[in-house]
């Protein structure tokens, strides 16, 4: 009998731990929940959905510095490999300056066949490949930080999931910086949550020179000392708020010697630099008379 009392007890130990564990999984896991639909591009049938919307590389458009590589059969004196101008033109042998911003590939082949028909050959079979495409910038929290190519049109959730996904720190919104005609920046905001919970007016699609930005959440320190469990520093995110009984939990609650009604929070004024104190009665608290408090970064709370 008694080694069954100490058999229910060890497993009444095992659930107690597990529960704990599960109440102390970090604030990131909401965030991790995004990155993971991010990365597969939400649920199967939505992306589906999106991949029929998405237009074959064969019609992107070409812009200014791209990177064309012109081939004319047979005559390989008119071979060249030009990038376009900023007002959308290329230069070429024999035919100087065309206009090439906004055609595809396909219809640049058949502009220069038509050319060099009236000019100078008959029947010219012209190949166009672009080299290098147009270019957004992917900043921030995200796996591989850099310049991606925009190979036909490419939304945000391709665009972040070539840029190897969010890290664990990123924030819910992601930013899109576009240059207008008149050289000045508009900030579009795009809430990652409603993202991905399949939102596709969201998921706009990208134009050359944007830059997509995903603010890195810092990490913030409360510090919890006295008479507690575990004292010491308790991290939070920026984006994440912290309250008094939360940080006292996460530094293992008080203990049987605290005196529960004399803790105090100390703050420094951000204004005058001085140094505040706060008396709390965590009894009342814990009981729900009084509302909890929400700490602020470096506060310092004494559990006497």
């Amino acid at each position: 009998m008694r080694g069954s009392g100490r058999t229910r007890t060890s497993m009444a130990l095992m659930k107690h731990e597990a529960l704990e564990r599960g109440r102390a999984l970090p604030v990131l896991r909401g965030i991790v929940a995004v990155t993971l639909l991010l990365s597969v591009f939400l649920p199967a049938g939505m992306f589906a959905q999106q991949a029929e919307q998405v237009l074959p590389v064969t019609e992107y458009k070409i812009g200014s510095k791209d990177l064309l590589e012109i081939t004319v059969f047979n005559l390989t004196e008119l071979n060249q490999t030009v990038r376009v101008s900023e007002d959308g033109s290329i230069s070429l042998k024999l035919l100087g300056r065309v206009e090439v911003a906004g055609l595809t590939a396909q219809d640049l082949e058949k502009k220069l066949a038509e050319l060099l028909d009236q000019q100078y050959t008959k029947n010219a079979r012209v190949t166009v490949f672009v080299k290098e495409f147009q270019k957004v910038a992917v900043l921030g929290a995200v796996g591989r930080p850099g310049m991606y190519e925009l190979v036909g049109p490419t939304t945000i959730l391709q665009i972040i999931s070539q840029a190897g996904g969010l890290t664990a720190q990123a924030m819910n919104e992601l930013y899109v910086l576009r240059q207008g005609t008149d050289g000045t920046k508009t900030r579009i905001s795009i809430n990652l949550e409603e993202l991905a919970k399949g939102n596709q007016e969201l998921d706009v699609l990208l134009l050359p020179k944007d830059e997509v930005f995903v603010p890195i959440d810092q990490l913030r320190n409360v510090f919890v000392y006295g008479e507690v469990r575990n004292p010491g520093t308790i991290s939070f995110l920026q984006s994440k708020s912290i309250t008094l009984l939360q940080a006292i939990a996460q530094a293992g609650g008080p203990t049987e010697w605290a005196k529960r009604t004399r803790v105090v929070i100390k703050r420094k004024d951000r204004k005058t630099g001085k140094e505040m104190k706060i008396p709390v009665n965590l009894k009342k608290l814990i009981s729900g008379r009084t509302s909890d408090i929400m700490l602020e970064e470096g506060d310092v709370v004494i559990v006497p």
